[in-house]
């Protein structure tokens, strides 16, 4: 399937465009005059950045319904991963943190934000460095209590799952096992193939084309069960396991 393109944007579009763009703006100088504040709250983790990223997905126009059992810390979510709205869904729906590849930490914006969400940064194919990955998974579970990994590896057209690369698992692999690893699918509907993030569009033209449509997105966030024991031997078993999980949920005939 092509990526979808954003086409023209009318008058209308690009004010929606402009009107978003600045309410997003005006959100991101609040939450950072609040950001001090909240880190000196006692005993908790800092809850502006989850603010942030909740009111961001309101001022998007996301519309959020949350299906299964709540997060508790601590937990590692295996995502699919759609589009850059999935961030913003997940964020509100679990406080929680992401694991990204360290590509992400050479643009400087992106980098200042994700440090504030205690993002943890990965260089997933250097093999030689999972200690060190082991290490940054186990200290951003101790700060946040619940990180996600999108074990997709990019993202996906919407209307089907791409193997998830075990390999992307290998930090949590060890984990302890009163660490749950719950599966979550991230679900866009029938507005999944307009609202996916693939292929050779921009992230400047994706962020256009969702900012200017007029209906909502509708997004369900399903929180599925820990992953038993018996699927946690290893990192291969791990990925075949939440892939079957979100697969069964959406209905879909993905081979693992």
């Amino acid at each position: 399937m092509a990526a979808p393109t954003a086409g023209r944007i009318g008058p209308v579009g690009w004010l929606r465009i402009v009107f978003r763009s600045l309410g997003g703006f005006a959100l991101l100088l609040t939450c950072l005059l609040l950001y001090p504040l909240g880190a000196a709250w006692p005993g908790r983790r800092n809850p502006v950045p989850r603010m942030f990223l909740s009111g961001m997905l309101r001022v998007v126009g996301g519309r959020l319904t949350v299906v299964g059992e709540c997060i508790t810390a601590p937990s590692i979510l295996l995502a699919n991963h759609v589009s850059w709205l999935d961030i913003l869904a997940l964020a509100r729906a679990s406080g929680t943190a992401f694991v990204a590849h360290d590509g992400l930490a050479g643009h400087p914006v992106a980098r200042f934000l994700c440090h504030l969400n205690r993002t943890v940064f990965i260089a997933r194919h250097d093999r030689g460095t999972i200690p060190t990955q082991i290490a940054q998974v186990q200290a951003g579970l101790c700060e946040s209590g619940v990180l996600t990994l999108f074990p997709e590896g990019t993202t996906g057209d919407g209307l089907h799952l791409m193997p998830f690369k075990s390999s992307l698992l290998a930090a949590i692999e060890l984990s302890e096992e009163n660490i749950a690893i719950r599966p979550v699918w991230v679900d866009y509907g029938p507005q999944a193939a307009k609202i996916a993030w693939f292929g050779e569009e921009s992230g400047l033209a994706n962020a256009k084309r969702i900012l200017a449509q007029a209906n909502p997105v509708t997004i369900t966030v399903h929180l599925l069960p820990p992953i038993a024991a018996a699927q946690r031997q290893n990192r291969k078993t791990i990925a075949a396991a939440a892939l079957g999980a979100i697969a069964k949920r959406s209905d879909q005939r993905v081979a693992l």
